[in-house]
């Protein structure tokens, strides 16, 4: 396996994979996502290949097939004058293909994200999970992630 930054041929894989992620977030919150429904279209999609600010990262096999995907944003902190100013490397979403999990592809993506997050100056990683998907949150917590803050809603 290697990881590499995502071309336009991995396109049609890569939408695969934001629909299982897409319907794994409907079936936690139908409140609030759209089952078969995609995050991105086809443009905006090649569009981000090419973007050096919110770089996408592909897992693949020897066959060069996606495996798996960590879509990345760098963010200047802070947010307000009362913050020290540092650079984030945010994880906007990691997806390991349902047919290769168990391989530890997740694991050596978001490795991969730290090593390009320390190599571009980051002083930290950061990312979110959604409130029910606690299998995510287990991961990222067995990746030694700890949680930061907590938004809260009160829904109307």
């Amino acid at each position: 396996m290697v990881i590499r930054r995502a071309l336009e041929k991995d396109i049609p894989k890569i939408n695969d994979l934001l629909g299982q992620v897409l319907e794994l977030h409907a079936s936690i919150r139908p409140d609030i996502f759209i089952p078969g429904t995609t995050k991105y279209r086809d443009d905006e999609l090649a569009e981000m290949i090419l973007d050096d600010q919110k770089p996408i990262y592909v897992a693949v096999d020897d066959d060069d097939e996606v495996l798996g995907y960590a879509f990345c944003a760098l963010q200047e902190q802070p947010f307000s004058n009362n913050m020290i100013p540092f650079t984030s490397m945010f994880i906007d979403d990691l997806c390991v293909d349902e047919k290769a999990r168990g391989m530890k592809i997740g694991q050596q993506l978001f490795a991969f994200v730290k090593e390009e997050a320390k190599r571009l100056g980051c002083y930290e990683v950061t990312l979110n999970v959604w409130e029910g998907n606690d299998s995510a949150r287990h991961f990222y917590e067995k990746m030694g992630m700890r949680v930061k803050e907590t938004m809260m809603e009160f829904i109307l």
